[in-house]
C-alpha cells in the first residue's frame, strides 16, 4: 500500500513509519523538515506546512493518509478536504481528552465530547486541547464520510517519548534508593506503548477499518505498584518504595500528572474516568499489548542513549531529586 503520514518524525509518527516499513508499505512523509529531518533517508520526504502550504500534496494519490500532527480544525479540515479524493482511508490521531465529563466511567466511544464556546479559538491550552480535537475529528468525518478512522489514545509511552511522563518512573526506579511512591500501590494508570498503537493503526489501514476507537491500555487494569515493581525487576536496582498519602502530597503543592506523571488524584472524582477508558472496541478490532516489562526495558535502553544533561522532554515530568528528598523527610517527620 501507498501511505502518506502527516508528520512522521517524532514519537508516534516514527513508530508508525517503522511499523509500515516492516509490513512492506511504500511511504511518504509530509512535514516542515524541522524535527529529525534525516531520520528516514529511504522514505520520500514532502516538504510543506499544514498552516497554508499543502502544495506538495496536490496531484498525488495514496491508499491511506495517517494524520499524526493535527491540532486545530482549520488545518485538519484543509488537509482532509484536499486529500479526500486522493485516498481511500484517512486516519486521524485524536485523544481521550475529547470527552466532556471524565467523572463518569467507564468511558466508551459514545461518551459525550467537549465543545468550545468560541469555535474560532485556535490557542491550545489544557481547556481547549480536547474540544479542538473534537472539531478536528468532525472535519475528517465531514470530508471523508464513512472513510475516516478516528483513533483516541491516552498516555502514549515507550522509546522516543518527548514528554518523559512515563519514562520518569523507570528512570527514577533504576537510580535506586528510597523513592517517593504516591498514594498506594493499587492506584490505576492507563498507558499504551507507541509501538503497539502504531502496529495496530497500520493493521487497521490494511484491513480498511473505519470508525472511532479508544486506544489506550492495557488489556487488564494496570497499577502504579506494578509499574514500580516491574521497573525494579527490569533494572535490577535496590529501589525501595515509601508510599506517601495523597492528601499529604496535595497539601504540599505536589501536582499529579506533572510532578507525579501518569497519575490522577483518586480524591478528584471529576477525573476518575481518565483511568477507566474502555478499549473493548479496539481490542475486538485487533489491538494487542506487549508485556509491561518489554516497554520498561526498551524505554530504559533508549533513555540510556540520551546525552547527559540535554533535556529532551517537552515538559518537566516528575519530581526533582531534591524535591523528592524534601517531601520524604517531611513525611518521615510528620
Amino acid at each position: 500500500m501507498k501511505i502518506l503520514i502527516l508528520g512522521g518524525t517524532r514519537f508516534l509518527g516514527r513508530h508508525l513509519v517503522d511499523a509500515a516499513k516492516a509490513s512492506g508499505h511504500q511511504l511518504a512523509l509530509f512535514n516542515r523538515g524541522w524535527s529529525n529531518p534525516d531520520l528516514f533517508p529511504d522514505v520520500e520526504q514532502l516538504r510543506g506546512d499544514r498552516d497554508g502550504d499543502l502544495e506538495a500534496l496536490r496531484g498525488r494519490r495514496w491508499d491511506a493518509v495517517i494524520d499524526t500532527s493535527g491540532y486545530v480544525p482549520r488545518s485538519v479540515g484543509a488537509s482532509a478536504r484536499l486529500l479526500a479524493d486522493a485516498c481511500e482511508r484517512y486516519v486521524f490521531v485524536s485523544t481521550i481528552s475529547v470527552y466532556a465529563d471524565p467523572s463518569r466511567w467507564p468511558i466508551t466511544e459514545d461518551h459525550a465530547v467537549g465543545r468550545l464556546d468560541d469555535p474560532q479559538v485556535e490557542e491550545i491550552t489544557g481547556a481547549t486541547y480536547g474540544p479542538l480535537k473534537v472539531l478536528c475529528e468532525r472535519e475528517v468525518e465531514g470530508a471523508l464520510p464513512g472513510r475516516g478512522l478516528i483513533v483516541r489514545p491516552g498516555l502514549i509511552v515507550g522509546p522516543h517519548d518527548p514528554t518523559g511522563r512515563f519514562t520518569y518512573w523507570p528512570r527514577r526506579v533504576a537510580q535506586g534508593g528510597e523513592l517517593l511512591a504516591p498514594g498506594h500501590p493499587g492506584e490505576l494508570v492507563q498507558v499504551i506503548d507507541a509501538r503497539d498503537l502504531a502496529a495496530w493503526t497500520v493493521r487497521c489501514v490494511e484491513e480498511g477499518t473505519a470508525g472511532t476507537f479508544n486506544a489506550t491500555g492495557l488489556a487488564a487494569p494496570l497499577t502504579i505498584g506494578e509499574v514500580l515493581q516491574t521497573s525494579r525487576a527490569v533494572s535490577g536496582s535496590d529501589a525501595c518504595f515509601t508510599w506517601v498519602d495523597e492528601a499529604f502530597l496535595l497539601e504540599r503543592g505536589v501536582r499529579y500528572w506533572q510532578d507525579l506523571p501518569a497519575l490522577v488524584p483518586e480524591s478528584d472524582a471529576s477525573l476518575a474516568g481518565m483511568v477507566h477508558i474502555d478499549c473493548t472496541r479496539a481490542i475486538a478490532a485487533g489491538l494487542t499489548f506487549r508485556p509491561l516489562e518489554d516497554t520498561i526495558r526498551d524505554t530504559l535502553a533508549w533513555d540510556a542513549t540520551l546525552p547527559a544533561g540535554v533535556p529532551v522532554q517537552a515538559v518537566q515530568a516528575g519530581l526533582t531529586l531534591d524535591r523528592e528528598a524534601e517531601l520524604l523527610a517531611a513525611w518521615h517527620e510528620r
